[in-house]
């Protein structure tokens, strides 16, 4: 057991611009905060005491050992958690892969729990976050790199370290307990931004010298909107898309969706001076007005000042569909639409009397006792597991094809993402053919507008409960996922849980409502 505190941070503590990290062996420590990250003052809930929570590092194929600590104290936000580390495969160890009630009961304020797990043949850019509720809408996400001492595109790049990670977040003055479907207040990169009330407060400077290359890597810690982002005069060339390595492709704009992560190139050829880092969301307070939604790229001969005020214009931006794998490139099964194993098809849907998402009829509600434990505790078939509806039974060793055809249902375009895989993006929104040749390979995919029918392919190769759900927060606490149960026969064998993880149910089963 280890003690509650509130932690108060310091607006000087917030205005560092790059990461310090820990890992792969470590305490991640969840903990209240009183913070201002935007010039406004609320409490959120931090990992490691930092609004874009603290960095996490090791390299492809490290054991991690992260031993979550569990001090959050105050009943406005929830005070249990969970941890979710996304884009990794969790082979072996569905236990620890996060979701609660799909892979574990939360933890238990004043509580810890060791994630145990290994990034087998795994490495590029993840990150974390709560996967309990809303929760980390309050703030409780990171950044995680697993570096690849063979990295095939070093030759690339001179400089890839803390200080060339960039986040990009919706911040809310609100307790996300307290909203539905709510717009943000600002948008954060690395941490900080302006509120177009007041927009006075620092903004983030990332600083690079004349010559170098750099690898960025970006994520998408949003819990809702979508970002156009750029840096002004300069190209970015993607070598990473999700984790993945894929072929240079050079653009001067990233559209982002929830949950995404692109690494790219940036060579510091221009005139040393002060550049716009502009994330432009898809809602809230859009543009650029007094520096909201900026950041500043720097040389490190320039002046500490804002860059005059600027309208950047793309020519190259990014298309998803032109985004190749570099290695092992080509979707699974026959290059025939249904060509596969078993072809899903995912009916979205929503309901406006009850303003809760459904997928073929069904809306997700989280079970009292996760998918992972009811098979360990004697679930006889896929078919007897909770909740019912939203429990899909997918066979090993099978070629897997989900059609998600976007319908045009509210709050979109919606950003759908699979745990345990990467999947072929066979077909993107705003096409209507299908690659089986070199798609993009992924784990986050944007759904399109009302036409779009995105299809996906992905090998059972993973035994375990694996969710599939929308990335806007406020979307899965609306019932906007399904469970895929995987290979179920073989939940006993291949996944041997923790100890410390068979406990964590009778503690939370055991809290009054006001220590939830």
């Amino acid at each position: 057991m280890f003690p509650t505190l509130t932690a108060f941070v310091s607006l000087a503590l917030l205005a560092r611009t790059s990461f310090a990290a820990i890992g792969p062996v470590a305490d991640l420590t969840i903990a209240n905060a009183d913070v201002a990250p935007d010039g406004f003052t609320r409490t959120a809930a931090l990992a490691g005491g930092n609004v874009s929570g603290v960095l996490i590092t090791g390299n492809k194929g490290d054991n991690f050992q992260i031993n979550v600590v569990n001090d959050l104290d105050n009943s406005n936000i929830l005070q249990s958690t969970t941890i979710h580390w996304h884009g990794l495969f969790q082979a072996g160890t569905n236990w620890a892969d996060g979701p609660a009630f799909v892979n574990q009961c939360p933890i238990a304020k004043g509580n810890s729990f060791l994630y145990d797990f290994t990034a087998v043949d795994q490495a590029g850019t993840f990150w974390y976050h709560s996967h309990l509720s809303t929760q980390y809408c309050d703030g409780v996400r990171g950044p995680l790199v697993i570096y690849d001492p063979d990295d095939p595109h070093a030759d690339l790049y001179d400089v890839d370290d803390e200080s060339t990670i960039i986040t990009l977040a919706d911040w809310y003055h609100s307790y996300a307990k307290d909203l539905t479907f709510p717009t943000s207040d600002s948008t954060l990169i690395n941490g900080l931004g302006r509120w177009a009330d007041d927009p006075t407060a620092d903004l983030a400077v990332i600083t690079v010298e004349s010559g170098k290359r750099y690898r960025f890597r970006l994520i998408s810690i949003s819990c809702d909107p979508n970002f156009v982002f750029a840096i002004q005069n300069h190209n970015m060339t993607v070598i990473e898309v999700d984790s993945v390595n894929h072929e240079p492709y050079v653009v001067d704009q990233i559209q982002i969706f929830a949950g995404q992560r692109y690494s790219f190139i940036l060579t510091a050829d221009q005139p040393e001076d002060n550049y716009w880092i502009q994330a432009n969301p898809s809602l809230g307070t859009t543009g650029f007005d007094d520096g909201i939604n900026s950041a500043i790229l720097r040389y490190s001969n320039a002046a500490a000042e804002e860059p005059a005020a600027a309208t950047l214009t793309s020519v190259l931006p990014l298309n998803e569909t032109d985004l190749v794998p570099l290695e092992n490139p080509g979707a699974p099964g026959e290059a025939v639409v249904g060509g596969v194993d078993l072809a899903i098809n995912l009916a979205f849907g929503f309901d406006l009397t009850t303003f809760q998402f459904t997928i073929n009829g069904a809306s997700y509600a989280s079970p009292t006792v996760p998918v992972l434990l009811q098979i360990l505790s004697g679930a006889q078939d896929a078919t007897d597991l909770l909740p019912g509806g939203s429990v899909f039974s997918l066979p090993a060793n099978s070629v897997i094809e989900l059609s998600m055809p976007s319908l045009g249902v509210a709050g979109g375009p919606h950003p759908f993402h699979l745990h345990g895989h990467t999947f072929d993006v066979v077909r993107s929104a705003g096409m209507d053919t299908y690659n089986y040749e070199n798609p993009v390979r992924r784990d986050v995919v944007s759904l399109g507008a009302a036409g779009d029918n995105v299809t996906v392919r992905f090998t059972t190769d993973n035994p375990g409960p694996w969710f599939l759900h929308c990335h806007i927060d406020w979307h899965l606490e609306a019932g906007f996922a399904v469970v895929f149960a995987e290979d179920t026969a073989e939940w006993n064998s291949s996944i041997v849980p923790s100890e410390a993880w068979s406990q964590l149910c009778p503690i939370y089963d055991a809290l009054s409502d006001s220590d939830l």
